[in-house]
């Protein structure tokens, strides 16, 4: 080969290795294989050991069980089974059919064909087992979507500082202010629809609620201070504690009533008991209610 066709090759292979790197990749972190080893990537017990109340409270929270909807059902077997993301068995299944998966398990969308046939089956057997395994664990929102406008380095968490000493496999950790903003929940909680699929879905339009209602009239408060109180990684409300969730509920739904009994008398003898009923609603929520 012609030396300069060499250094032209090589500047070129340079180039790729440069974009590669400094947006994040990593060639030893090829995409999962198998839905085994996509469990074990983002198993989150490995941070349970040095950050166990974070941990715990996550645990309880509805990030710990994104594929399960209230009372442990797993709401992708209506879906896999009947309507436009159906298939007729497991094996049919591809990537195309868990559009859900963008916010309940956003990693599933970084695998093939393959994993996705291999959920659809546990799905199909409805092994919760394995169901509660794959959820919005630590990676998720430290790693995956902690920054914007560039990819996530596959050796770093993102956190609210910067550390060298992090211990465990991965060591640095970088300050993502984009973590403390309302649009990073937003890339789940939405906006709507979502035209990239096929068939576009409507789900989830919490955020479009808040930028459009609630911070349009003022309101300057982030999901953080509501959600996140003191780093609360339980994310109330638990629909599943409903004294809880009612409680919050009664807080963020301010209801007034006014009662105005009368007597109508539509003729010397007949009396009719009436009763005229206001009720006003004042939503003190940043969003609207209920949402997603």
């Amino acid at each position: 080969m012609n030396p300069r066709n060499i250094c032209q090759v090589a500047a070129i292979i340079g180039c790729v290795l440069a974009i590669c790197l400094g947006s994040g990749f990593s060639w030893a972190q090829a995409p999962s294989q198998n839905l085994t080893e996509l469990i074990s990537r983002y198993n989150s017990a490995s941070c349970r050991e040095c950050h166990t109340e974070i941990y715990e409270k996550w645990a309880g929270s509805h990030h710990a069980r994104s594929m399960m909807g209230l009372n442990d059902f797993s709401f992708m077997s209506k879906y896999l089974r009947k309507g436009p993301l159906s298939v007729k068995s497991p094996q049919d299944a591809t990537l195309a059919n868990f559009s859900c998966a963008k916010c309940h398990l956003p990693q599933l969308l970084t695998t093939s064909d393959q994993v996705a046939r291999e959920l659809a089956e546990v799905i199909w057997r409805d092994d919760k087992k394995i169901i509660r395994q794959l959820n919005i664990g630590c990676l998720v929102c430290h790693q995956e979507k902690a920054v914007v406008h560039h990819k996530p380095a596959s050796d770093v968490i993102y956190s609210g500082r910067d550390r060298n000493d992090h211990e465990g496999a991965i060591s640095k950790v970088r300050k993502s202010s984009f973590m403390q903003s309302a649009a990073f929940c937003g890339q789940c909680h939405g906006l709507g629809p979502n035209f990239e699929f096929t068939p576009p879905i409507q789900c989830a339009t919490l955020y479009g609620s808040y930028l459009h209602a609630y911070v349009a009239n003022g309101g300057s408060k982030t999901c953080n201070d509501c959600h996140m109180p003191g780093k609360d990684h339980s994310f109330p409300p638990d629909f599943s504690d409903r004294a809880a969730t009612g409680a919050r509920l009664k807080t963020a739904l301010l209801m007034e009533m006014e009662v105005l009994p009368y007597t109508f008398q539509p003729g010397h003898d007949k009396r009719t008991p009436m009763l005229v009923v206001r009720i006003r609603f004042n939503n003190k929520a940043g969003h609207r209610i209920p949402d997603g």
